[in-house]
């Protein structure tokens, strides 16, 4: 199968296996956390898998700010590094118009 230009790797397929599989046990543990155990006993020894209820709200809220700050950050270096082109380009473009 060609995506792009190239062929897929035996690699690629392996590397993309596994994070499908890694994000399904994490999409399944936090599913069966946040939406099962409320309901068994608090002295029920498949408590001790689980952390408290509260990092259910608090883990997601976590990540989200973390990545909005990853997306911000990396938009403001763009964004500053766009401006300084733009202001080399004109800098040497008025020192043309001058000589």
């Amino acid at each position: 199968m060609l995506i792009g230009a190239r062929a897929i790797q035996p690699l690629d397929k392996l590397v993309g296996i596994a994070m499908l599989l890694a994000a399904s046990v994490v999409f399944l543990y936090y599913t069966f956390w946040t939406l099962f155990m409320p309901f068994v006993d608090s002295d029920h020894p498949l408590q001790n898998f689980f952390p408290p209820r509260v990092w259910a709200v608090r883990i997601p809220v976590i990540l989200i700010l973390l990545g909005s700050a990853v997306v911000g950050s990396f938009l403001s270096v763009v964004m500053i590094r766009g401006n300084r082109k733009k202001a080399a380009k004109a800098k040497a473009a008025a020192a043309k118009k001058k000589s």
